[in-house]
């Protein structure tokens, strides 16, 4: 079979079904992606459309976090205490930093919510915390899993973790942290320094199935391409050992001279 499938003619149509192999895969990538993208899309256009609140409505002090809450807009009234957190080892649009994390002493429970108020390049650009009472705005999230790396400059942490968090915030305290956006009354320029909000993850997007089947398909297709040229050849083989064995049959004095 190695010898038909060196033969001019079957080589010119493997170069064709390789290349027809590689536009079916390059398409069935870009169904996958915009199965992604679509998912993405959908989910932040959700996330975008649902109001605030209250974050005592949906979530009790010291109660283990409901995935479905990741990412939810919650509101949060209370008073910052002054004892914030610097969390080494940040990135913000491919920038080395650092996160600030303040407690919030949420009015209606009495319980400390971690806030994550933003993002700077170094710690001592980390602003002082507002004082008097605020509301905070922002998308929930579980608290980050314990720190495993290597220990982080003294006095910062290597992640939101409430278990570490609560030895040193004293009082009840949510099992959960928000990725501030707002904040009423509106702190000024001077107030904020260079401190940069740091975005809502997205969360669990999901999966657009339909175009993932799209991207199935085409791969499908490719992979038929590659058993055609195959049939192509097995079948020149075939035809080859049937033609060598009516050689065989005929009578001599009937071949040709």
């Amino acid at each position: 079979m190695l010898r038909s499938a060196l033969k001019p003619r079957h080589l010119g149509l493997l170069a064709v079904a390789l290349l027809i192999v590689l536009a079916f895969v390059q398409l069935g990538r870009w169904q996958l992606g915009v199965a992604e993208d679509e998912a993405l899309r959908e989910s932040l256009e959700k996330a975008r459309t649902q109001q605030p609140v209250a974050i005592e409505s949906v979530l009790r002090p010291h109660i283990d976090f409901p995935n479905d809450l990741s990412t939810r807009p919650v509101s949060a009234t209370g008073t910052f205490g002054s004892d914030q957190v610097i969390v080494a080892g940040r990135r913000l649009d491919g920038r080395a930093g650092f996160w600030v994390v303040a407690p919030l002493r949420v009015a209606v429970s009495g319980a400390t919510l971690p806030v994550l108020r933003g993002y700077v390049s170094s710690p001592d650009e980390a602003p002082p915390v507002p004082s008097g009472t605020v509301t905070v705005t922002g998308g929930l999230a579980p608290p980050e899993s314990p720190y495993a790396g290597p220990p982080p400059p003294e006095g910062q942490l290597g992640s939101i973790d409430t278990s570490v968090l609560v030895s040193r915030w004293p009082g009840e305290l949510y099992n959960a942290f928000v990725f501030q956006q707002g904040e009423t009354p509106a702190p000024t320029a001077a107030a904020t320094g260079s401190m940069v909000r740091v975005p809502t993850p997205s969360g669990d997007t999901g999966f657009k199935w339909r175009n993932a089947a799209y991207a199935l398909q085409w791969w499908v297709f490719a992979l038929f391409a590659l058993y055609l040229w195959w049939r192509t050849v097995r079948h020149d083989v075939e035809e080859a050992g049937d033609n060598g064995q009516r050689d065989r049959d005929e009578p001599a004095d009937e071949r040709p001279a």
